[in-house]
C-alpha cells in the first residue's frame, strides 16, 4: 500500500488548517534543541532527565500529581494507588525506546507489553488480573483516572477491536504524515478507545513517545511530550482529546495542535535542562 493513496489518512490529517504550520513550528523547536552545544556533550544525561520528568508528567495526567523531587527520591511505588501509578510510569517510559523494532512490525504486542509493564506493580484497587496486557472484552469496565466516561463515550469491543486492528494496519504499513501527525493520532486514538480495563492513559503516551523516538523527529527522548500535556492541565488535555474523539476536522486540527504545543513545552524544559548543565559545567 502506498504511503500516498487514499488508504494513508493521515496525510489528510497533516494538511488541515493549522497542521502545517504546528508542524514546522515544533521541527523548529526540536532541532534548537538537538544544536544545543551541551546535546554535543550530555545528551545522554539530558535524555534521562528528560524521562524523569516525562514520566512524572504522565503520571499526573492520570491522578498521580507528584513534585518531580519526590518523583526523584523514591524508591518504593507499590503503597497505594498514585505511587502505583508513578512507578508505573516509569516503568514504561525507560522501557518505550526498547520496543522501536518491534512496534514497526507488531504495534499491538508492544501495547500489551506496555500494559503488562503498567500493571506489574498491582492493578488499582478492584481492578481484576486476569485483564492484564489483553484488549477489554465486552462488559469489562474501564478505570482510567482524570477521563470520565460522559466526556468521551466508551466504544463497545466491537468497534474497539475494529479500531485497533486499523490503527495496526495503518502504523505496520506506515504513513508520509509527518512524525507529529502519527503520534498525535496514535495518542488520540488509544485514549479514545480505552483498550484496556487500566492504565490506558500512560499506555497511550508511552506509544506517542515510541511513535516520536522511531520517527526521527526526536530520536534521543529528549522532548518530552508527557510533561508538556501536563503542564497544560488534566482540564485543557481532556478538552483536546475530546475533540479528536468527536472526529471533526476542527476537533482534529486542535487534537494535533494540543500535542504539538505539549512537545514544545517538553523541549523547553530540556534545554533548561541543557542550560543547568552549562552553568554547571562554567
Amino acid at each position: 500500500m502506498h504511503a500516498n493513496t487514499p488508504a494513508d489518512p493521515l496525510t489528510s490529517l497533516a494538511e488541515l488548517p493549522g497542521v502545517p504550520d504546528t508542524v514546522a513550528s515544533v521541527r523548529t523547536a526540536v532541532d534548537r534543541l538537538y544544536g544545543h552545544r551541551v546535546m554535543r556533550r550530555r545528551a545522554t544525561e539530558v535524555a534521562g532527565e528528560a524521562a524523569l520528568r516525562g514520566a512524572r508528567g504522565s503520571a499526573a495526567l492520570s491522578g498521580a500529581d507528584w513534585a518531580l523531587e519526590e518523583v526523584r527520591r523514591r524508591t518504593d511505588f507499590g503503597d497505594g494507588d498514585q505511587a502505583r501509578t508513578v512507578g508505573a510510569a516509569l516503568r514504561i517510559t525507560a522501557e518505550a525506546g526498547g520496543w522501536l523494532q518491534v512496534w514497526r512490525a507488531t504495534p499491538l504486542r508492544v501495547l500489551a507489553r506496555l500494559h503488562l509493564l503498567a500493571a506489574s506493580g498491582g492493578a488499582p484497587d478492584g481492578a481484576p488480573g486476569a485483564t492484564i496486557g489483553r484488549p477489554r472484552l465486552a462488559g469489562e469496565t474501564v478505570t482510567e483516572p482524570a477521563l470520565a466516561e460522559d466526556q468521551i463515550p466508551l466504544p463497545g469491543a466491537e468497534e474497539l477491536a475494529a479500531r485497533l486492528d486499523g490503527l495496526n494496519q495503518l502504523l505496520v504499513t506506515g504513513s508520509a504524515a509527518p512524525a507529529l501527525v502519527t503520534a498525535a493520532v496514535v495518542h488520540g486514538e488509544l485514549l479514545t478507545l480505552r483498550p484496556f480495563t487500566t492504565h490506558n492513559g500512560l499506555v497511550a503516551r508511552a506509544a506517542q513517545r515510541i511513535v516520536l523516538l522511531g520517527s526521527g523527529l526526536d530520536p534521543k527522548g529528549v522532548a518530552p511530550a508527557e510533561a508538556g500535556h501536563a503542564e497544560t492541565g488534566t482540564e485543557a488535555y481532556a478538552q483536546a482529546l475530546a475533540g479528536y474523539a468527536s472526529g471533526t476536522a476542527q476537533g482534529m486540527a486542535e487534537w494535533i495542535a494540543h500535542c504539538g504545543r505539549a512537545v514544545e513545552l517538553g523541549v523547553r524544559e530540556s534545554v533548561a535542562v541543557c542550560e543547568a548543565l552549562q552553568r554547571g559545567a562554567a
